[in-house]
């Protein structure tokens, strides 16, 4: 077995223009696993098709049943025939490769390497964010504290929503104009400060309603909402009256 930057691949791999064999991606719960939706958001935009499995976070069974498919012990995880990717933006990555058509790099070189900047941002950073506001589809939680140290976070994500959108994503919805993994890879950030009513300018909330308003989002979303788990540490807030 080869090991490589998130991959693993067993014998020769495909050989060019073999047939591709199934892909099946292992997720966590859609209200919670913001690493999944990454992921899924990324391949389904490509136009990939793949089986799911979902393994319910905070279970007792939840690290045995990821371990027999990763040894990395998390979600999502990818297989696609004797290959396993187990990293969100590795699998957009592959994603990306596999379907060229779909562009989810932008073709303009600028824009693909600030696309690869703030997706690698959004994948090493926003601790503070992610712990003060973790992704909950279901939450409709306003009037929140928001400490400085969120709101830093906070203003750094919208500043690179508007800077993307400025400079490059003037042709289109999104932050380089079409879909891209950078969009996939703040979807979850979408779906946060929707939750938690961020009070944000014009153009974060018209940036906040394009992501909201894909199908697959939309999916994602509905499938979420109806999950049955409930995990505490993931609940901020008051709930609903």
């Amino acid at each position: 077995m080869l090991f490589v930057a998130g991959v693993a691949r067993q014998g020769n791999g495909e050989e060019e223009g073999s047939a591709m064999p199934d892909m099946t991606l292992i997720i966590g719960n859609r209200n919670y696993s913001s690493w999944s939706l990454r992921a899924w958001l990324a391949m389904r935009m490509a136009g990939l098709a793949f089986e799911e499995i979902v393994i319910p976070l905070d279970q007792p069974e939840t690290e045995s049943r990821i371990r027999e498919h990763s040894a990395a012990g998390r979600v999502p995880v990818l297989h696609h025939g004797d290959l396993t990717i187990w990293d969100s933006l590795a699998i957009c990555e592959y994603a990306a490769e596999l379907a060229p058509a779909a562009l989810l790099w932008p073709e303009d070189r600028d824009a693909r390497a600030t696309a690869r900047s703030v997706s690698a941002e959004m994948h090493a950073g926003f601790t503070v964010l992610r712990a003060a506001l973790p992704m909950n589809i279901r939450a409709d939680r306003p009037d929140l504290r928001i400490p400085a140290d969120l709101q830093a976070d906070i203003d750094r994500v919208c500043t690179i929503w508007c800077d993307c959108r400025r400079y490059f994503g003037t042709a289109g919805q999104f932050l380089f104009g079409g879909f891209s993994v950078a969009d996939a890879m703040y979807a979850p950030v979408v779906a946060r400060l929707h939750s938690y009513r961020i009070e944000v300018d014009g153009t974060v909330q018209d940036y906040i309603e394009a992501v909201r308003s894909l199908p697959a989002m939309q999916e994602w979303a509905a499938v979420g909402a109806a999950e049955p788990w409930v995990l505490e540490r993931e609940e901020v807030g008051e709930p609903d009256a």
